[in-house]
C-alpha cells in the first residue's frame, strides 16, 4: 500500500489535470448557447477557443522553467488559484469579451497545471513507482475526455452554458485544500534564466495573425486593422527563430529539430492537430446549429471519438512499439481523412446514423492509430534528457496548429459571421469536411515520406515526457516501453 502521502500527491496530481482536460472537452458543446446568450456569432465561438489555446500554446513551453525556478507546489497552487478564478469569470461573463479575456486566463492557468503536477509525481516517485503513478494519472485524467462531452451537453440542456465553467469550483477547491496538506518543495536554483523574450515574441505574434484572421470575417481583408494586425504578427513570428537562435536557453530550442524524427514528427503534428481542433469544432457547432440537434444529443454523437481513442489507442501504441511508427502514422491519418470525406455527403433529409455517424467512427479510428505513435516517434527522436522540453514543443506545436485552424474556420466555412451553420445549410459544412480531409491526408503523407523506424528507440522515452502531451485532444496514452 502507498503512503498517505504518496496518495495524497497522487490525488493533487490527477485532480488539477483533471479538471483542465475536462474543462476542454466539453466548452465546443456550449459555443452555441454562448454566441445565442451574448451575441458575437461565429468570431465569438473562434475567440472562446482560441483564446485559450493561445495563452496555453504560449505558456506551455516555458512552464517547466518556472517550476523549477520556482517550486513545483507554489506553480501547481498558483495554476490551480488562476485557473478557479478564471472559471468564475467565464461563467459570470455579462459579456462577449469579458468571457474571451476570461478564457485567456483560463489558459494561463492550465499552462501550469499538467507541467507542474506531472513534476510533482517525477519528484515524489522513481523506477517502477513513477511509470505506476504517471499511469495512474493518465489513466484517470483520460476520462475526463470521454465523460466531458455528454456532461458538457447536459449541463447546456439542463441548465445553461454557464455550468460549463461554473462545475469547475469545487474540484478546484478540493485541491487547493490537499495542496495545503503537502509539505513546500525547494526551488531548484540551478534552473538557467527563462526566455521571456522568446515567450512575449510566440505569443504576441500568433495574437496578432489570429486577430487578423478572425477580424478579417468582420472587417475584410484589406481593413487597415487586419492589414496591420497580420504585418506585426508576421514581422514578430519570423523574429522569434531569430532571438530563439541567439539566446543561451531558448524556450523552443532549435536544435532539437535538427533530428530527422521530430522535425518529421511536429510537422505532421501541424496538419493533424489543425484537422483535430477544426474537426471536432465544425461538427460540434453544425450538428447544433446546422442540423438542430440538442447540446445533449450533439454530445452523444461525438463520444464514439473519444471511447475509441481511449480504447484502442493504447493498443495501436504497443503495435507500433514492435513493428515501428511510420506505418501507423501514415496509415491513421488516411483512415481519418476518409472519415471527414463521408461527411462530405451530409444533405437533406438530414439523416445522423446513416450521413454523420459511420465518418465519425472512421475519423475515431484513424485517430487512434495515429496519436500514440505519433508521441513515440516525435519525443524518441531526441536525447532522454531534452524529453521533457521535446514533449513541451510538440504540445505547444499541436496547440499552435490548433489555434491557427480554428482562425481560419470563417474562411473555410464561408460565413459572414452571424452564424457557421445556419439551419438547413449544409454547404459550409460539406466545404469544411473537404478542407479537414486534406490536412489529414497531408499529414499522412508527411509521415510515409519523413518517419524513419530506425530513429525511433522508445526505450528513450521517459513516462513523464510521453504524459506532458497528454492534454491535447484526444489524448495519447502512456506509451509502451519495449524495455
Amino acid at each position: 500500500m502507498p503512503r498517505t502521502a504518496d496518495r495524497l500527491v497522487l490525488a493533487v496530481a490527477v485532480l488539477a489535470s483533471f479538471v483542465a482536460f475536462l474543462d476542454g472537452s466539453v466548452v465546443n458543446l456550449a459555443l452555441p448557447a454562448m454566441s445565442a446568450d451574448l451575441g458575437g456569432g461565429l468570431a465569438l465561438q473562434q475567440w472562446v477557443i482560441d483564446g485559450y489555446l493561445l495563452t496555453l500554446g504560449a505558456l506551455i513551453l516555458v512552464a517547466g522553467a518556472v517550476s523549477d525556478q520556482y517550486g513545483r507546489l507554489r506553480v501547481l497552487r498558483l495554476g490551480v488559484v488562476v485557473f478557479a478564478v478564471a472559471s468564475v469569470l467565464c461563467a459570470l461573463a455579462p459579456s462577449g469579451w469579458i468571457l474571451v479575456a476570461a478564457r485567456c486566463l483560463q489558459g494561463v492557468g492550465a499552462a501550469f497545471l499538467v507541467p507542474s503536477s506531472l513534476a510533482m509525481l517525477n519528484a515524489r516517485f522513481t523506477g517502477a513507482a513513477q511509470a505506476r503513478a504517471i499511469g495512474t494519472w493518465t489513466a484517470w485524467t483520460g476520462t475526463a475526455f470521454v465523460i466531458g462531452p455528454p456532461l458538457g451537453g447536459l449541463l447546456v440542456d439542463a441548465l445553461n452554458w454557464r455550468w460549463v465553467f461554473g462545475i469547475n469550483v469545487i474540484p478546484l477547491a478540493v485541491t487547493l485544500y490537499l495542496i495545503t496538506r503537502l509539505p513546500a518543495d525547494e526551488p531548484r536554483r540551478t534552473a538557467g534564466r527563462i526566455d521571456v523574450v522568446g515567450a512575449v515574441l510566440g505569443a504576441l505574434g500568433l495574437a496578432a495573425v489570429v486577430i487578423a484572421l478572425i477580424e478579417q470575417q468582420r472587417l475584410g481583408w484589406t481593413h487597415p486593422a487586419v492589414l496591420v494586425s497580420l504585418a506585426v504578427g508576421v514581422c514578430l513570428l519570423v523574429a522569434f527563430p531569430v532571438w530563439e537562435h541567439r539566446v543561451p536557453n531558448p524556450v523552443m530550442p532549435l536544435g532539437l529539430f535538427t533530428a530527422r524524427n521530430f522535425a518529421v514528427g511536429n510537422l505532421a503534428t501541424v496538419f493533424l492537430y489543425a484537422g483535430v481542433s477544426l474537426g471536432t469544432l465544425v461538427v460540434a457547432l453544425f450538428l447544433q446549429e446546422g442540423a438542430g440537434m440538442s447540446a445533449s444529443m450533439a454530445g452523444l454523437a461525438t463520444l464514439p471519438i473519444a471511447v475509441l481513442s481511449f480504447v484502442l489507442a493504447p493498443r495501436f501504441g504497443a503495435l507500433a512499439g514492435a513493428h515501428g511508427p511510420r506505418v501507423y502514422m501514415a496509415v491513421g491519418p488516411l483512415v481519418a481523412a476518409a472519415g471527414f470525406l463521408l461527411l462530405t455527403t451530409v444533405r437533406e433529409p438530414f439523416d445522423f446514423w446513416t450521413q454523420i455517424l459511420p465518418g465519425l467512427v472512421v475519423f475515431g479510428l484513424g485517430l487512434s492509430i495515429t496519436v500514440s505513435p505519433l508521441t513515440s516517434a516525435v519525443l524518441a527522436a531526441v536525447d532522454p534528457a531534452q524529453s521533457g522540453i521535446g514533449s513541451a514543443v510538440n504540445n505547444a506545436v499541436s496547440r499552435i496548429a490548433g489555434l491557427v485552424a480554428i482562425a481560419f474556420a470563417g474562411v473555410i466555412i464561408g460565413a459572414g459571421g452571424d452564424s457557421g451553420f445556419p439551419p438547413g445549410e449544409f454547404e459550409g459544412f460539406r466545404q469544411a469536411a473537404a478542407v479537414i480531409a486534406v490536412l489529414f491526408a497531408v499529414a499522412g503523407v508527411i509521415s510515409a515520406i519523413g518517419i524513419s523506424n530506425s530513429q525511433c528507440d522508445y526505450r528513450r522515452v521517459a513516462p513523464e515526457a510521453s504524459a506532458r502531451c497528454f492534454d491535447r485532444w484526444p489524448p495519447p496514452p502512456a506509451l509502451a516501453r519495449t524495455d
